[in-house]
């Protein structure tokens, strides 16, 4: 089977190591400072790709036994934690969103600074940030705090779960503030790849500076779910600026390694669109009375910030797709990844219009849109993680199916809960709870346990053709 003579990859058949194209120059950029003679570089690479693949390992681990705990008697089975279920969650939630994003933003980031020469404060931060990791799990089984079902970042409140969350950020902190030193007296020349990393990481501060605003007003009130919320109300939103970067870096990678040309007035307006919206964040802490109602709903109306920055991107890219011309690389993972994680994040920002906060409409949106920028990141450990490590994945079926069952599968469970919370189904509930007395409401629960189930065959495929390729000898060695 061969590739179209438009694509001008390396590889030549479905059975080929996958790497970029030969036009991809920012590829071509990185790649020298990823060689075998750049050993922290690769450490570095290496260990956020695998705490990448780890914690989404873990949190499938952990959605495992959330189900099992649901289990009549489960309780009484030796060894088994005391109040798992909610506890079990909130980790859940906490590694196949929080630290799997960080992970990524993590691996972006020692890239976006790679030129910075044998750095090993990069392994420093990565370190940290598996101890923090290991920290935030713990509680969940040593039946010490009670969960806390927060939005954005869920919390058991513990003691070590509060100081995984403080190294946590403090280390990704310390990882974005040296990509913005070495970009800064480096002075090299830029491209959007680069930019939208750089951005992603002066947003992330403006996020930590409404966590430490918030944690400022805060001081003196007992820890609680409420604590919860307001602590991590605006850094939870303001967090959202730093992810849709990312995500635009992925997609502009992923254009650029098959070879589309992109042009770069849509980004730096959309650039500052996303900018200016994320600088409202801390500000919003003195126009409007902390963790009033009008406060609360002055960040969720941010959100809508995000259409207009992602819709012109969205655009640009697709534009630009059109006059490379046919025909397509779907034949190509970067290609595939970038096309479905464009639909789905898009569907899931359509679903977003229709959102109250109450029913699982509101999981709908959120799980739209977090699997599209999920297979972004799956399409950057295809196309550029493994590549500079010289761990290339050979291109077959199961990488195709792979991408398809996860997101088919996303996006059919986010129209089934869409579904559901059209009939009134409430959020954050399970059970009888869910009250699916309609037959609208009970098909679309049922849809989206069929969506997930197919979802989690994508993941466990992904994760098993990531690990096995981060753990052998590199193709160079």
């Amino acid at each position: 089977m061969l590739w179209p003579s438009t694509c001008s990859l390396i590889m030549v058949d479905s059975n080929s190591p996958f790497r970029p194209s030969l036009s991809s120059k920012i590829y071509e950029r990185y790649s020298a400072q990823f060689s075998h003679s750049n050993k922290h570089n690769r450490q570095e690479l290496i260990g956020w790709s695998l705490l990448g693949i780890t914690v989404l390992a873990l949190a499938g681990v952990m959605a495992l036994l959330v189900a099992m705990s649901r289990i009549p008697g489960i309780e009484q089975f030796p060894f088994w934690p005391i109040d798992f279920f909610q506890k079990g969650l909130v980790i859940h939630v906490i590694f196949s969103f929080i630290v799997w994003f960080f992970a990524v933003f993590g691996a972006l980031l020692c890239i976006g600074s790679a030129n910075v020469s044998n750095s090993k404060l990069g392994l420093i931060n990565l370190s940290l940030v598996i101890l923090a990791s290991i920290s935030l799990a713990i509680p969940a089984f040593t039946g010490s705090g009670s969960a806390s079902l927060n939005n954005y970042v869920p919390t058991i409140i513990n003691p070590t779960f509060y100081g995984g969350l403080f190294v946590l950020v403090v280390a990704l902190a310390a990882q974005a503030i040296r990509l913005l030193a070495s970009t800064f007296f480096k002075r090299e020349p830029s491209n959007l790849f680069k930019l939208m990393i750089t951005l992603a990481a002066i947003l992330f501060c403006i996020a930590l500076i409404c966590l430490v605003i918030a944690g400022n007003h805060l001081s003196d009130e007992p820890l609680s779910e409420a604590f919860n919320e307001n602590l991590f109300w605006g850094f939870g939103h303001a967090l959202q600026f730093s992810n849709v970067a990312l995500l635009v870096a992925a997609w502009v990678y992923l254009a650029n390694s098959c070879g589309i040309h992109l042009a770069p007035v849509a980004f730096k307006i959309s650039i500052g669109i996303l900018l200016l919206g994320a600088l409202c964040a801390p500000v919003f802490y003195t126009v409007y009375e902390p963790f009033s109602a009008a406060h609360q709903l002055a960040f969720t109306n941010l959100q809508y910030i995000f259409a207009p920055a992602t819709g012109l991107i969205i655009a640009t890219v697709l534009v630009a797709v059109v006059r490379h011309g046919r025909p397509y690389q779907w034949q190509n993972p970067a290609f595939l990844t970038l096309m479905l994680s464009i639909f789905v994040f898009s569907v899931g920002g359509f679903l977003g219009l229709f959102v109250d906060g109450a029913d699982t409409r509101t999981p709908a949106h959120y799980h739209g849109v977090i699997a599209g920028i999920n297979l972004a990141f799956m399409g950057l450990y295809y196309s550029l993680f493994l590549p500079l490590l010289d761990r290339a994945v050979t291109v077959t079926k199961i990488i195709y199916l792979q991408i398809g069952l996860f997101a088919g599968g996303q996006t059919l469970a986010s129209i089934g809960l869409f579904l559901a919370g059209g009939y009134g189904v409430p959020r954050k509930v399970a059970g009888a709870d869910q009250e699916l007395e309609l037959f609208g409401a009970y098909a679309g629960m049922a849809m989206n346990g069929v969506g997930a189930i197919i979802a989690i065959v994508g993941g466990v495929l992904f994760i098993w053709s990531m690990a096995r390729a981060l753990l052998k000898k590199s193709s160079a060695h």
